[in-house]
């Protein structure tokens, strides 16, 4: 049986993944809600509807790439090429939320929004960059399992 830290990693991917389905799927029901309260929220409705489910597809793409990183953990199997694949993909999908967030800049300025797109460009690039070290570590492996 696995440690506690890593079944509560894993219960608590899931946790976030499902929801964040949930969320997404909820936004129109959610904005115009939160529309009676706050009235940036109705007046771009709609600007709002889109920047949001777009970021929470790719936020959602980028813990079920989590995910399946996290089987090859817990199957003590890390340096796989599916890793390197899925640390791509995330990175990927993390500028993509960089950018639409940008796009956030056109309806309304927070400080929220530039610290947003500061963190997806640095997902992205910290993706980018531990995809490449994987890679080499599979590399050396593959050399290392045929040396012996």
């Amino acid at each position: 049986m696995k440690d506690k830290l890593t079944l509560f990693t894993k219960y608590l991917l899931d946790l976030m993944y499902f929801a964040g389905i949930f969320v997404t799927a909820t936004l129109p029901f959610s904005i115009k809600f939160y529309g009676k309260y706050n009235s940036y929220f109705r007046d771009n409705f709609y600007s709002l509807l889109v920047v949001l489910f777009l970021s929470g597809i790719f936020a959602v793409l980028i813990i079920h790439e989590l995910r399946k990183m996290f089987l090859s953990v817990i199957k003590d199997d890390c340096f796989i090429k599916e890793n390197v694949n899925s640390l791509d993909k995330m990175s990927i999908y993390s500028f993509c939320i960089a950018l639409i967030t940008a796009c956030r800049l056109f309806i309304y300025i927070t400080p929220a929004v530039f610290i947003i797109i500061l963190v997806f460009v640095i997902a992205g690039l910290f993706s980018k960059v531990l995809a490449r070290v994987f890679d080499k570590a599979i590399t050396y492996k593959l050399d290392n399992d045929l040396t012996i």
